[in-house]
């Protein structure tokens, strides 16, 4: 992934601008540590921090076309760029070998229906010089942050970054651009390009699950994802997600090392192109000492024949962490800071080996309802509505701390259960099927593990342990060691005083703090981002109180991790 920074029609002298523009656009330098590229052409600069994984050698942006017409800038990978340009009707000369060029040309021929045939995560900034406009989109569910604002002093001029730190200070109303959209100058309408038949919360799906098929089609989206130039990793915490995201990597991994060629006549859509480096697959895991992810990682590292690296850090070093960790990701949201700040840390020590992307394993839990609170819903088609409702917020929440977690250090996430193709696939199986019935026997995210379960099959090679394949889920804020949470709660009584507390109300209107830690949060955030207009991009988790759940985001508040315990399934 990169970072962009982008000013359309702005009021004034643009040459003069450009230094402000360099200096707002190097706040977010650490997303693009490579290179920084700037161009300017009447009144609009659009300006780029580069992180080199696809064409390395000649990929630098903003990318400009032969007649200085287009300028492109863009944010994250297009797994399937070589099937796109082999599919445009017109003879194009491309200057790159960057996956991102085709959005350029695709634009010459289809306008911004280009968006629809796009498959990866993205956010983009395209600007038509002959026609004085500029488009801008962000993949299906906002695995690449994006923002816009204005400036109520320069009526018609819009700013794009990818960080809100990069128009806080020149704009008074702020955004987050929402997922799968795409913005239109000439129109001046951000509209709703992603429009699959699953987004309609209320429609209750009734198609069964397919194991089989749910296997094939996870894999083909950790496969994709393996395009890259660079040193590569899985981040394994030892749940269920990162684990089995872990092996299929290795499993594609070992295949390129013994010189495998992978069968993909049938499915065309897909590039061919794979890691040539590290031909054995490298993981990395974080805890306190001891804690229930670590332990698990280590088997999970053992059974897949990984390099294994696990860390561990101190509550202090954690603690001092967490003002950082709310400047890169830009919120306040409790559940985020918790389980981001290991994360943060994890990242800067991957990043220093020389590693630039890694393969996680957010979005499981909201597809398949994995969230120990999901044990409480009431009935299927509510169930169903909140997987869909927490796939749509889903760039408030986890892919804003997979992205801005480990982009703070220049190192790519990619999200395999994010995979278009599973999504659709997912989001219209059966909530009987998903749903999860502790009489039944029928653990969160049981199809999942079932579709991974190869004991009927004994020509096959476990995917993982039964222990770790058929492990309870512990959020990764609960699984690097249940003192974190517990030491951010104490932290924050001390820090908080009764009387502060007491003024929340007064304060902030807006998500008004109902614990001394969620206050604690609000005030580092306003200390980094004191603007008002910073507010608007902000959305708080908080469990299904409808549903019985408690107030706490923590797993371990949840009736079904207690009931584990007592029933020895631990």
């Amino acid at each position: 992934m990169c970072g962009i920074f982008a000013v359309f029609n702005y009021q004034g002298d643009i040459e003069s601008y450009r230094q402000r523009a360099l200096y707002l656009s190097k706040k977010i330098r650490h997303r693009g540590p490579d290179w920084s590229g700037c161009y300017t052409t009447k009144n609009h600069i659009v300006s780029h921090e580069r992180l080199a994984i696809v064409g390395v050698d000649t990929g630098a942006q903003p990318i400009v076309s032969d007649d200085e017409n287009l300028v492109l800038c863009v944010n994250g990978e297009i797994y399937n760029h070589k099937q796109l340009r082999a599919n445009l009707k017109q003879d194009h000369v491309f200057k790159t070998h960057s996956d991102c060029e085709v959005i350029m040309n695709m634009y010459k021929e289809m306008d911004t229906d280009l968006v629809n045939h796009l498959d990866g995560m993205f956010s983009f900034v395209l600007l038509d010089v002959k026609r004085n406009r500029v488009i801008a989109a962000r993949d299906p569910i906002g695995i690449t942050t994006l923002y816009y604002g204005w400036n109520s002093k320069m009526p018609g001029t819009i700013y794009f970054a990818s960080e809100l730190k990069s128009l806080n200070e020149d704009c008074d109303k702020i955004l987050a651009f929402p997922p799968g959209h795409v913005y239109d100058s000439e129109t001046e309408q951000t509209t709703r390009w992603f429009n699959p038949d699953w987004f309609d919360g209320e429609r209750v799906p009734s198609t069964p699950v397919d194991l089989k098929l749910l296997r094939e089609t996870l894999e083909r989206a950790v496969r994709k994802r393996l395009m890259a130039e660079v040193p590569y990793g899985v981040l394994l915490s030892g749940g269920l997600d990162s684990s089995l995201i872990a092996a299929i990597a290795a499993r594609e991994t070992e295949k390129i090392a013994s010189g495998q060629i992978r069968d993909y006549k049938d499915d065309e859509r897909y590039d061919e192109s794979g890691p040539t480096l590290w031909p054995r697959l490298h993981s990395f895991s974080i805890g306190l000492p001891n804690a229930p992810d670590l332990i698990a990682a280590r088997e999970v590292a053992k059974h897949l024949n990984t390099i294994h690296h696990e860390y561990t850090f101190t509550i202090q070093e954690a603690l001092d962490a967490v003002s950082d960790v709310i400047y890169h990701l830009e919120t306040y949201d409790v559940t985020t800071i918790r389980a981001s700040t290991p994360m943060y840390l994890l990242s800067r020590k991957i990043k220093a080996m020389g590693v630039k992307m890694v393969l996680s394993g957010e979005g499981a839990d909201e597809v398949f309802g994995g969230y120990l609170y999901f044990h409480s819903a009431p009935d299927d088609a509510s169930f169903h509505s909140e997987t869909v409702t927490r796939v749509k917020n889903l760039h408030y929440a986890d892919c804003l701390r997979a992205n801005k977690s480990t982009m703070a250090w220049g190192l790519e996430a990619r999200v395999p259960f994010l995979d278009k193709q599973l999504l659709q696939l997912a989001m219209n199986i059966d909530p009987k099927d998903k749903r999860p019935n502790r009489a039944e026997g029928r653990m969160e995210k049981y199809i999942v593990r079932k579709a991974f379960d190869t004991s009927d099959e004994p020509d096959v090679k476990p995917y993982l342990p039964d222990s770790v394949l058929w492990r309870q889920k512990e959020q990764f804020s609960d699984g690097v060691g249940y003192s974190w949470i517990d030491s951010l709660k104490e932290v924050s009584l001390s820090k908080v005083s009764d009387e502060e507390f007491a003024t929340a109300a007064q304060r902030w209107t807006k998500d008004t703090p109902t614990t001394k830690e969620a206050f604690m949060y609000r005030c580092m955030f306003e200390e980094w981002f004191p603007q008002e207009a910073c507010t608007a991009s902000v959305v708080r988790w908080i469990p299904r109180a409808d549903w019985g759940c408690p107030e706490d985001p923590s797993g371990r508040a949840q009736k079904a991790h207690e009931a584990a315990y007592e029933n020895g399934k631990k």
